[in-house]
């Protein structure tokens, strides 16, 4: 088969199973292949190339950067090895998607930053959230009025994750706790529709390892909006969102990082389904893997939908509220 000259070629670094769930929804998005995975045991790499029919397996991160037909990189490693995958790929020459969050923290995440725009070479954080068409449509009818001006915002992600000590989730070393793997959601959706925020409250119960368990975030804007924002790694929360404002709010169900619908009340009106046709199928990663391609085809080092500058504001928040709760990570 001969490549179309406009198709991006990814490479995937790292094998679990994040990684194979953003591989099956590239297949379905129109003008990327998958040309190369790197993970740092050949035979973890050799069996992912099997299972996804890529032509190439690299036991290391560094072959997987060197090769000369990845145009991009798709970071998939848990985040406390982001900083070294990232930056490895960007001194390379290397475009790359990173999984949220894209650091540990703020420090770091500048790095990145600064590195990416040093370089003029391509770099996102997978916030895939701020992609999902759905979530452009609820932006539209925010900023166009239909429910007054905002007033609050509610979200909640929670898991039940194993109690094993061992476990990435409540392992400090690998940046555990549920304010970073899942709390970065309704935050992140928070700082969509409000911004950043002029003060940051947290609660949380930490685990004996140390990571936070059940965390609730309180976030004041000047504006007189706030945000409630909770997640856990100990209970099933509803995973759900909402925005409210003076003439009316959206719901969104449960799901609400990547949904496909959204119900609009607003005063005098009939409660409204919304949905987007243009949600492809699969698990919600097609929709970045196109900005990104998008922004590589027309030379763009940063994506308008995920910036960079709004990456570090929610990385500043994150680490406002594990400044505030007590959890910091040997790496710091």
């Amino acid at each position: 088969m001969t490549r179309r000259e406009d198709t991006i070629r990814w490479g995937i670094l790292a094998t679990g199973g994040i990684a194979g769930a953003f591989a099956r929804d590239l297949a379905q998005v129109p003008g990327g292949e998958i040309a190369a995975v790197g993970s740092r045991s050949d035979a973890s790499a050799r069996r992912f190339a099997d299972e996804h029919g890529i032509p190439r397996a690299y036991g290391s991160w560094a072959e997987l950067a060197a090769d000369p037909d990845v145009d991009v990189v798709y970071v998939a490693t848990p985040h406390s090895a982001h900083l070294e995958a990232a930056r490895l790929c960007l001194e390379a020459g290397k475009a790359v998607l990173c999984e949220k969050p894209l650091t540990l923290n703020l420090a770091q995440a500048r790095e990145l930053v600064e590195l990416a725009r040093r370089k003029g070479v391509f770099l996102m954080e997978a916030m895939w959230t701020y992609c999902n068409p759905v979530i452009r449509r609820m932006l539209d009818i925010v900023a166009g009025g239909e429910i007054g001006e905002v007033r609050s915002v509610h979200a909640d992600f929670g898991i039940v994750a194993p109690v094993d000590a061992s476990h990435r989730l409540r392992d400090p070393r690998l940046g555990g706790g549920a304010l970073l793997d899942l709390g970065i959601y309704p935050v992140s959706f928070a700082h969509l529709v409000l911004g950043a925020p002029a003060s940051v409250a947290a609660w949380a119960h930490l685990t004996p390892e140390g990571v936070d368990e059940t965390t609730g975030v309180l976030l004041g804007y000047d504006s007189g909006a706030v945000a409630t924002l909770s997640c856990s790694i100990a209970s099933a929360g509803p995973t759900v969102a909402a925005v409210s404002g003076t003439r009316g709010r959206i719901e969104l169900p449960h799901g609400f990082f990547a949904p496909r619908s959204f119900v609009l009340h607003r005063e005098g009106h009939e409660a409204r389904e919304v949905r987007v046709p243009e949600v492809p199928g699969g698990t919600g990663y097609g929709p970045e893997a196109a900005e990104v391609m998008r922004c590589l085809r027309e030379k763009e080092t940063e994506s308008p939908l995920v910036p960079l500058d709004g990456t570090l504001a929610v990385m500043a928040t994150l680490d406002a509220a594990r400044e505030r709760v007590g959890v910091r990570y040997p790496q710091e």
